[in-house]
């Protein structure tokens, strides 16, 4: 076997295992708007779990790229979020942009979504928030890194995916000792 053929055996793995990863999750969320039937609460249970997920990958983030410094400011946490996070987890970046006047609040735009790479929402779903789990990963992951935020779907399906994420305020009370500042 040449080492042309290797490489490209590669590849072809990771597209595969990408397709079946969105299939998957096309198959999840259909099965809760079977289960649940109102969108507004298929949306709510895609935030919880991604929730949990967040509360975990936030440390796995922080343990697999030792070049991720503490970050000092909101810009900072969602450069990592958006070019370093998201491509470890999802394989695509996102373009952080629209900050407020007071630099609390953001959009990440993602042109390229795995989650929504074969998905038509009927219009009768169309509360629908498809890629609500990117939300709660969001929430979970900066809530690990003590820091309260809320995170929602702007755009979905089939536009390019945004996603707006505020501040609320640093977790105080579940920062170590000696890193109150």
């Amino acid at each position: 076997m040449s080492k042309q053929s290797k490489t490209t055996g590669v590849v072809d793995s990771r597209k595969m295992s990408g397709e079946l990863f969105t299939l998957t999750y096309g198959a999840l969320v259909a099965d809760l708007v079977r289960d649940f039937e109102r969108p507004a609460e298929v949306n709510r249970q895609l935030d919880k779990m991604g929730y949990n997920i967040g509360l975990r990958l936030a440390d796995d983030l922080l343990a697999k790229n030792s070049q991720i410094s503490r970050c000092t400011d909101l810009h900072q946490t969602a450069d990592v979020v958006a070019k370093t996070a998201l491509k470890n987890y999802l394989g695509v970046t996102a373009q952080v942009t629209n900050w407020s006047s007071n630099n609390d609040e953001f959009s990440m735009v993602l042109e390229s979504n795995p989650l929504t790479e074969f998905v038509e929402v009927p219009s009768d779903l169309s509360e629908l928030r498809y890629s609500q789990i990117i939300c709660g990963a969001i929430r979970g992951a900066m809530e690990s890194l003590h820091m309260e935020v809320t995170a929602s779907v702007v755009t979905d399906v089939p536009n390019p995916t945004e996603i707006r994420v505020k501040f609320i305020r640093i977790l105080q009370e579940y920062l170590p000792a000696g890193e109150e500042d």
